[in-house]
């Protein structure tokens, strides 16, 4: 299973995705975003007439980058009502903690599907082989692959052909 490109998913969905480096910012305000404090701000979606606008931060190293889109994206395919939504490196701040629930478990399914996680602790991956493969943070991985109970799943997978055969 390839990894999901969610700039792709954004384009299919008709959500345009501005880097924050091309808009017309005052020069310190770029730097401060890119340089001095990159973690205060990591991406938005911005309701824009009939859609919305995913603005990211272009100054992150790709796999947040990607962790970033797949969290907005998320709102986007869950039909979820919005105002703005700001991501952070500590998650999104929203007023709605269950859209954020939801959001957090699309964005990890779209980044790093269930049966390819099952798969994947079958092969018993490693987190960072999970994490390359998917274009995700180690820490991302690790997470997916706890939260989707694949290794578990691969255990007692393991367990039962070896007491059944």
């Amino acid at each position: 299973m390839d990894a999901l490109d969610p700039w792709q998913l954004a384009e299919l969905y008709g959500v345009r995705v501005v880097a924050l480096g091309l808009l017309p910012l005052n020069h310190a305000i770029r730097e401060h975003f890119h340089n001095v404090r990159p973690h205060v701000f990591s991406g938005a979606l911005l309701p824009h007439r009939t859609g919305a606008v995913i603005v990211e931060n272009d100054a992150h190293p790709l796999a947040r980058r990607r962790s970033t889109m797949g969290h907005e994206m998320a709102h986007v395919v869950g039909e979820h009502k919005f105002g703005t939504s700001l991501v952070n490196e500590r998650g999104c701040r929203t007023a709605d903690k269950v859209q954020e629930d939801e959001a957090a478990e699309i964005s990890g399914e779209l980044l790093i599907p269930f049966e390819a996680a099952k798969r994947l602790a079958r092969q018993k991956a490693t987190d960072d082989e999970v994490a390359l493969r998917f274009g995700v943070s180690p820490e991302l991985a690790r997470w997916r692959m706890n939260a989707t109970g694949a290794r578990i799943i691969a255990q007692r997978a393991a367990n039962g052909r070896r007491a059944s055969g």
